[in-house]
């Protein structure tokens, strides 16, 4: 059985948006785009 055809195809995993690593990328990515968002603010305010 462990040398069936179905366990040689590569179906991909899929993204496990409940993991630590997945939500510390998640945090990362908004507190980037948050303070972009703010610095284009403050030059459009200037």
């Amino acid at each position: 059985m462990g040398n069936s055809l179905h366990n040689k195809i590569y179906l991909g995993r899929r993204i496990d948006l409940h993991s630590r690593r997945a939500q510390a990328l998640m945090c990362a990515s908004a507190l980037v785009a948050g303070s972009a968002l703010l610095w284009l603010a403050l030059r459009l305010l200037k």
